[in-house]
């Protein structure tokens, strides 16, 4: 589903992701690991075309390094940013309208707002409540809910965990687990490595804007450069 080859993204004169390579297969859950630095977000930004990249990204057999980014939920390619990024003064029910924006198939819509309910019960008890008052971990439920409001086929999740009590943390990779199960495609940008390989398939890691290793998530899980980087030493 997703092909990327020799991905650079700069900030000036200073390279944040030089020339990566990395795939996505269609129904895989792929996570991205790796330090603070590291370029994760960066390349995740860069795929979701909010920044500007060189190389090849392609999506489906198709090259998007030069769509704009408005062009990709409609595309089937739906971010759930870092910091969650909801809008504060809407409600959780106008926030997640908002993820189905550029959809008008009304009937299906109200489907999929139901199974978001379904999934993410506390947005239903939330639901005209405004954004901004939910706590961190239900900001980012509804960040996700959000993108699933657009029927994503390719869904890019960075950083679910940051700035969450330990419970939360539990809760939302619950719900990622769901997402998965039921067959949706995902590309994980998580810093805490093995929370991330835990639910993933595949895994790739990160530093200093390069790819240092690729392979199973069970591989990276026993591998012992990874444990003692990344895991603890455990």
């Amino acid at each position: 589903m997703l092909k990327v080859r020799e991905l650079r993204v700069s900030y000036g004169g200073i390279a944040a992701v030089k020339s990566i390579d990395l795939d996505v297969a269609d129904g895989e859950l792929v996570c991205l690991i790796g330090c603070n630095g590291a370029g994760k977000t960066s390349t995740l930004k860069a795929l979701a075309r909010i920044l500007p990249a060189h190389g090849e990204i392609r999506y489906r057999g198709d090259d998007i390094v030069h769509w704009p980014a408005h062009r990709l939920i409609g595309e089937g390619i739906a971010l759930v940013p870092e910091g969650r990024g909801v809008f504060a003064r809407l409600s959780v029910a106008e926030n997640l309208a908002m993820g189905a924006y550029c959809r008008e198939d009304k009937a299906e819509i109200a489907s999929d707002l139901a199974r978001v309910f379904d999934l993410l019960p506390r947005l239903k008890e939330r639901a005209a409540q405004l954004a901004g008052t939910l706590s961190g971990g239900e900001q980012q439920m509804l960040a996700i809910g959000r993108a699933l409001m657009g029927r994503p086929k390719l869904l890019l999740l960075d950083e679910p965990s940051m700035g969450l009590a330990p419970i939360m943390v539990q809760k939302v990779f619950e719900v990622v687990r769901s997402v998965a199960a039921e067959g949706m495609t995902i590309l994980l940008v998580e810093q805490n490595a093995k929370l991330a390989l835990s639910v993933s398939t595949r895994g790739y890691v990160m530093e200093s804007g390069c790819i240092t290793m690729a392979d199973s998530a069970a591989m990276l899980l026993d591998n012992p450069k990874v444990r003692d980087a990344y895991l603890g030493g455990e």
